[in-house]
């Protein structure tokens, strides 16, 4: 399997998890999803970060996107682990970890990478949109817990610009200004965008958010 790039068909596989057997693109169903890996249960970082997640589920749901999460260690080994997350990190894990022990998934989708362990998988994330694609991938090193707010800043981006033409400046957050994108011409803004814009440059005009 070569490494997965934007826009590529996110991969279909079925594996067990610590919320029953999934297929996964009859999992995901019309929502969008996000698949994140972990090098291994009862790791400090990958704790906080499972926690983490939990705790922004309402965040997730109230975006249409579904969550799962994988590790290559066991499905008895993740359901003890949980109970640690649960505690440590005062919070419920609600969202399916796959027992990805035969690597079948880490493989797929490209997690582990020799250079940095021959045997456990990086810190990997891929947005997938509700046409399956991958919109977005990320990695990071074992060693760097991942941002979770700049994951939910850049779905609210991408499910945005999927439905308007417009792009997201640096630092955007939700509610902000964004950039029209240049192949929409002058004299179709006033139209496109009735909450009218700002002429920074020819190539830089930007508009008050288009679906709030």
């Amino acid at each position: 399997m070569g490494t997965l790039r934007l826009g590529d068909l996110a991969p279909d596989f079925k594996a067990e998890t610590s919320l029953g057997t999934v297929q996964f693109h009859e999992w995901l169903g019309d929502s969008w999803g996000v698949l994140f890996s972990h090098p291994a249960d009862f790791t400090p970082v990958c704790t906080t970060e499972l926690g983490t997640v939990a705790n922004y589920y309402p965040e997730f749901v109230k975006r249409n996107v579904k969550v799962i999460a994988l590790s290559v260690d066991g499905l008895e080994s993740h359901k003890e682990w949980i109970k640690d997350i649960n505690e440590t990190q005062n919070t419920t894990v609600n969202f399916p970890i796959i027992a990805d022990e035969n690597r079948e998934v880490a493989v797929l989708y490209d997690m582990i990478h020799p250079n940095a362990s021959e045997k456990f998988t990086v810190r990997s994330v891929f947005v997938i949109g509700a046409d399956k694609k991958i919109k977005l991938t990320l990695t990071y090193p074992a060693s760097t817990g991942r941002n979770f707010e700049e994951l939910l800043r850049v779905i609210d981006s991408l499910q945005l610009t999927a439905n308007y033409s417009v792009a997201t400046p640096a630092n955007w957050k939700s509610g902000e200004d964004v950039v029209i994108i240049p192949a929409i011409p002058d004299s179709d803004i006033p139209t496109k965008f009735p909450k009218g814009h700002t002429r920074v440059k020819p190539y830089l005009r930007l508009t008050p958010q288009p679906n709030l």
